[in-house]
């Protein structure tokens, strides 16, 4: 497209009010070709020519070699650059010389391992496989199809989640595919961080081990998004070294980035207009030009309501042109949209990130995306949505007024000049290890042989598991106690917690309408709350903690709800500690004890605080890893000199690092909390904690403590930046405090900032 144009075209609207801050023009490139070191079997060979395929891009052309010799490879390269024909050439070309061979494709989702079997028996055209040699295995999979595939199938294609809790715990009815098994294949490896990544690094040892027992060593291919640290992401994530190949030889259309600032509307508060309708303008706008089109939103709730403010302002015939698309719906009504898009029926859509991973949806020339996604990998994942058939496109990130976008809107030039981020995991994590360590007992006994997949955290963890009964030792093994059944079906391998509460709609007789993790209950499920289900607004009438149930009923209220609630925070062992400019920096473990003590009730679009009410709920208390540190005295006396709020600028210091840590690891600011307080008594003297959000630690509160330095920088560029008088949401406001952002003092903040980086005059 003219993105050139387009913008000129903006630019001429009355509605324009100066919104584009920033344009990236970033250059098209030609192929760079490679070749495979030894040639192909003749059969493959022959589909490539046939394909138009027989050229390589060259970073295809390096897997392709490294895998062929045997080694476990990580291909980290752009959306769009066909990382996919890297681990399928050499797959399927095992295949037609070796005709035992089998091999295992993880996906992350379902709807990608369906997308994913169509290219692949597409690519194999029924001469290098059979069509039901290639077979999706999940959920979805019909029990009566389930014997035959395990029986027949040389190429599976399934997720994490099917492998966790459907094959390993029945891996002796797939004793032949795992005697054979020669390749496992994890795609979209960037997904696999957090919790979900800690808990599938325990699931891959699993798999290596019961390979193993059949007498397998297959070999490992990641494929991933772009991260800082892709060879150490793998090896976390399997256990094992792996090369890494991240030179993208694909071409390029080039591509208009615009960062897109939604103007202000109150100075004195420094509110923007909402991104929401910025979004919703440009969306709209693209698909009246007949700009094929997909607009991202961060959640639901906003993907409906962008698609329906759209629908409305477009009207007849083009509202047609457009559809939501996101998780929750029918899997059939979902692969219509993708089938729509990618023949071209649809002009737009509006999505979740569900669209973000490498489901072909065909070629689009732009993109929108509602806020920034949360780290650097996803922003270019979805913005490499456009433009994948090597034309020019343009992308447009439209910010939301917090601290993170806003840092973006005015430093444009950290975003396009700074490394990706580091994807974070923890499998060590005892929350996370021993459920997996009692579902490898079911499995097979556990003996000495297993510290080549667990390494040195097994002894302590079986030594734990013993004395507390769940394991019992006989000799050099270790046996699951008689009494723990299937322990598989009770780990959620996408959550800290394996408890889920039930949501029972009293308008449909008490049907479950979805369930949610027992870590967010007490926060979205509490009575009285207002819960959003695919849109709708729900009231909790009820929730019972013993039955893990939540009663609720559809409510059309002009209001939603927001708890209040008090943190206190623990120090339990100090593990690491430094300095800098005479400020001790410590690292260690803390017990977090989290009390919902009530809600307000705030009206829709201006958050006015209509209603407040108390509850009755018991605490909820984990341990984690977080850091801390000291404030420096000079600062502290400058604020007591200037008479403002030290215990607002603490306050406010600690909301906007918290807000500001994305920058550095690849985390949501929802994975982070924090305290604050002018006298911590564990320590003695005022102190600012910044801790992981769950259980046992992911290592993000680790990966600040490492940059310190650097978020205290980005924090005090924030505040500074931001045009506000006394702080607002761009800035030290934070969405999720409970205390309703009191007390807060911007002033005091930027002297404690500067204090810290040696900066205050």
């Amino acid at each position: 497209m003219d993105t050139s144009a387009f913008l000129d075209y903006l630019k001429n609207d009355p509605e324009y009010k100066d919104q584009i801050v920033h344009v990236q023009y970033i250059p098209p490139r030609d192929a760079k070709p490679g070749w495979p070191d030894k040639p192909l079997h003749p059969v493959l060979q022959e589909r490539l020519d046939k394909l138009e395929l027989s050229t390589l891009y060259l970073h295809q052309a390096e897997a392709v070699n490294r895998i062929r010799l045997g080694k476990n490879v990580m291909v980290a390269t752009p959306s769009a650059s066909g990382k996919t024909l890297c681990y399928n050439i050499p797959v399927l070309n095992t295949m037609l010389e070796e005709p035992f061979a089998r091999a295992l494709y993880l996906f992350p989702t379902k709807a990608l391992a369906q997308d994913q079997l169509r290219g692949l028996t597409w690519l194999a055209g029924g001469t290098i496989t059979l069509p039901w040699e290639c077979a999706t295995y999940d959920g979805d999979t019909p029990g009566e199809d389930r014997p035959g595939i395990r029986k027949r199938a040389r190429i599976v294609l399934t997720n994490p989640d099917m492998l966790h809790a459907g094959i390993l715990p029945n891996h002796k009815s797939w004793d032949r595919f795992f005697k054979r098994l020669k390749y496992v294949v994890v795609d979209e490896g960037h997904i696999y961080r957090g919790v979900f990544g800690s808990h599938v690094a325990c699931v891959l040892r699993r798999l290596r081990r019961i390979c193993a027992h059949y007498g397998s060593r297959p070999q490992f291919v990641f494929c991933s998004a772009t991260i800082a640290n892709p060879g150490q992401h793998a090896e976390g994530l399997a256990g094992l070294p792996c090369e890494v190949v991240d030179g993208d030889g694909a071409p390029y259309g080039g591509k208009a980035f615009v960062f897109w600032n939604p103007p202000i509307v109150d100075e004195a508060r420094s509110l923007r207009r909402s991104a929401n309708s910025e979004a919703t303008h440009l969306f709209t706008e693209l698909v009246r030009r007949q700009v094929r089109t997909l607009a991202f939103a961060s959640t639901r709730r906003l993907t409906e309501l962008i698609y329906v403010y759209s629908r409305d302002l477009l009207g007849s015939p083009l509202s047609e042109k457009i559809k939501p698309y996101r998780a929750g719906y029918l899997a059939t009504d979902r692969r219509e949209i993708e089938r729509e898009l990618f023949s071209g029926e649809l002009l737009g859509a509006v999505a979740t990130s569900a669209l973000e991973l490498g489901i072909d949806i065909g070629g689009l020339d732009a993109t929108v995306l509602t806020g920034y996604p949360g780290s650097i990998a996803s922003t270019w994942q979805q913005a490499g949505r456009s433009g994948r058939r090597g034309e020019r496109s343009i992308t447009f990130l439209v910010a939301q007024n917090n601290p993170l976008d806003q840092y973006f809107m005015h430093n444009p030039d950290f975003f396009f000049g700074k490394p990706f981020e580091h994807a974070l995991i923890n499998w060590e994590n005892i929350n996370i290890l021993h459920p997996h360590l009692l579902c490898a007992a079911w499995e097979k006994h556990i003996d000495e042989k297993d510290r080549e997949y667990f390494g040195h955290a097994l002894d302590a963890a079986l030594d734990e598991l013993g004395e507390d009964g769940r394991l019992r030792r006989e000799g050099d093994r270790w046996h699951i106690a008689p009494r723990l059944s299937h322990p598989a079906q009770g780990v959620n391998i996408r959550a800290a917690s394996s408890d889920q509460y039930q949501l029972l709609d009293v308008s449909r007789g008490y049907q479950i309408l979805e369930t949610i993790e027992e870590d967010h209950a007490f926060w979205q499920v509490h009575p009285g709350a207002i819960y959003l289900h695919q849109g709708d607004s729900y009231f909790v009438k009820e929730l019972d903690i013993e039955k893990h149930i939540a009663v609720v009923e559809p409510a059309a209220v002009p209001y939603y709800t927001q708890t209040m609630e008090l943190t206190d925070i623990k120090v339990l062992q100090q593990m690491k500690e430094k300095e800098s400019g005479g400020v001790k920096i410590c690292l260690g473990r803390v017990d977090v004890t989290n009390q919902v003590e009530g809600f307000r009730k705030k009206k829709h679009y201006t958050d006015e605080v209509i209603g407040e009410d108390l509850l009755d709920l018991p605490p909820m208390r984990f341990i984690t890893q977080s850091l801390w540190f000291d404030l420096p005295q000079h600062a502290i006396d400058v604020i007591e000199k200037s008479k403002l709020d030290f215990h607002g600028g603490l306050h406010a210091v600690e909301h906007a690092a918290i807000a500001i840590l994305p920058l550095f690891a690849m985390c949501d600011r929802n994975d982070i909390g924090g305290v604050s307080t002018p006298f911590h008594i564990d320590t003695g003297k005022a102190q600012i904690f910044i801790y992981d959000g769950y259980p046992g630690g992911i290592g993000i509160a680790d990966k600040g403590y490492q940059i310190i330095e650097g978020l205290w920088a980005a924090t005090l560029k924030a505040i500074e930046e931001c045009p506000c008088r006394e702080g607002c949401p761009a800035c030290i406001q934070s969405p999720k405090c409970g205390n309703n952002n009191e007390p807060l003092d911007k002033k005091a903040a930027v002297i404690l900032l500067r204090g810290l980086l040696n900066v205050l005059k």
